[in-house]
């Protein structure tokens, strides 16, 4: 395993244990996953089936379920403890309102346990930053969509939590943050997945702090530990400690330490096929014989 590939084993386990209190600390996770709502409303899509991918607690699913009651919500998540509370969450709040039946798959993205063309809508909000080969991810992705269908995500970029990489810097030899891939590349990874007009931008969001505890803590409570193969084995030690927190004080700010996280959001479809599997073109025309 090099130092910067992520292993699966710690991730499942990190975001398990942090089911219970993951709701009340992800903040940047709603409010990045209410934004990509606003723009399903310039999609002109009625899926019957609905796949999100690393689907968490739930809220997201939940959210996609009032917008499409009609259809079927697939909840896929790589943590089984964050699909257990999605469930006794979804229970509540399917007798309260209603809505489509809801499966769960505890599974990983980039072994996707689907059908081929089995979804309309594949949907993942900051998830796919856990994956270690995206254009693989991508074109499982593109497998599962059905013809017309649309992959919409989010995910981290390059310049995300840059205030404690600049922190972690020097501290030890050890690799404490992961790395992102940047905007074009996921563009072209799309486009080399076999999907269509992918569409992609990003803004930058930064949370503020009081200490750098704060921000430790808070990426705990939601199970973003450092999960790379270059992470350290134990604690950090006192010296490496207070290294970290003389430099990330360097950076404060109006009295408060900012965490920024460069948000990328990108959409695309798949389009309609122009080979049959026989390898004969598809020529389509705009009247019927």
């Amino acid at each position: 395993m090099n130092e910067f590939e992520i292993d699966k084993r710690q991730v499942r386990r990190s975001f398990s244990r942090a089911a219970t209190d993951y709701d009340a600390a992800a903040v940047l996770q709603r409010e990045v996953c209410s934004r990509m709502l606003e723009r399903l409303d310039y999609v002109k899509l009625q899926p019957s089936r609905v796949l999100d991918v690393g689907s968490g607690t739930g809220w997201g699913t939940r959210q996609l379920a009032q917008r499409y009651p009609a259809a079927q919500m697939v909840a896929l998540d790589i943590a089984i403890g964050m699909l257990q509370s999605s469930r006794g969450q979804a229970g509540w709040w399917q007798k309260l309102f209603g809505g489509a039946k809801q499966g769960y798959v505890c599974a990983d993205v980039e072994a996707l346990p689907l059908a081929a063309n089995s979804v309309e809508l594949v949907w993942s909000n900051l998830a796919l930053q856990w994956c270690n080969d995206l254009p693989a991810t991508f074109a499982g992705l593109h497998r599962v969509l059905k013809a017309d269908g649309l992959l919409m995500f989010s995910t981290f970029g390059p310049d995300t939590l840059k205030e404690l990489r600049q922190a972690f810097h020097g501290v030890d030899g050890h690799n404490h943050l992961n790395r992102f891939a940047d905007m074009h590349d996921i563009g072209d990874m799309l486009t080399h997945s076999g999907f269509a007009e992918p569409v992609m931008d990003m803004e930058y969001l930064t949370l503020t702090y009081d200490d750098v505890r704060g921000v430790m803590y808070d990426l705990k409570r939601i199970g973003a530990h450092n999960a790379t193969g270059g992470r350290g084995q134990g604690l950090m030690g006192k010296q490496a400690w207070a290294r970290l927190l003389d430099n990330y004080e360097g950076l404060r700010r109006d009295g408060k330490l900012p965490a920024t996280y460069e948000v990328v959001y990108g959409h695309a479809w798949k389009a309609q096929p122009r080979m049959t599997k026989e390898g004969a073109a598809i020529i389509r025309t705009p009247f019927k014989l």
